[in-house]
């Protein structure tokens, strides 16, 4: 099977419920598309929802960085990137933008994912078959440069 280098999401629009106050979406909603872009990459990967279902193995999110760039306004459509970092036999760093369909840059975010035994819930090593996915995910992904805005901290620059 060929993979999607980056993996990118169809095109997803903002919902008149997003926005709030101020005018344009809110900063949860920027999550709720990240979330969604995530589930089809996962699904590529075989960490879909029918993974949990039936192997009772899912993927659990340990940590999460999101820059909000430019602002979204009811009435724009986007479409997200996955990239998969790195990962080792339990975990996987990605990084993920949201693009406006004319191409400019609304949101990044970066996360740490846990393979999780949903028995536990425990941290585990993913089962062989997911192993071989998750490796040659990463693969097809290794020839992408590092993305210039992974790796961020929050802090509050001193002079």
């Amino acid at each position: 099977m060929s993979l999607p280098v980056p993996f990118v999401s169809d095109i997803m629009d903002i919902q008149k419920d997003w926005i709030d106050y101020n005018g344009h979406l809110n900063m949860a909603y920027y999550n709720v598309l990240f979330d969604k872009a995530s589930d089809d990459a996962f699904e590529l990967m075989g960490l879909g929802a029918s993974y949990a279902r039936e192997r009772k193995l899912t993927v659990y999110t340990a940590e999460v960085h999101i820059c909000y760039v430019q602002e979204l306004h009811l009435g724009d459509s986007v479409k997200v990137s996955f990239q998969l970092l790195d990962h080792d036999e339990k975990r996987f760093t990605a990084y993920q933008e949201i693009r406006h369909i004319d191409g400019w840059l609304a949101a990044t975010s970066e996360t740490l994912s846990l393979h999780i035994d949903m028995a536990g819930p425990k941290v585990v090593p993913y089962p062989p078959d997911i192993a071989e996915k998750v490796v040659a995910f990463r693969a097809a992904h290794a020839s992408l440069p590092k993305p210039e805005r992974s790796g961020r901290s929050i802090a509050i620059k001193r002079k």
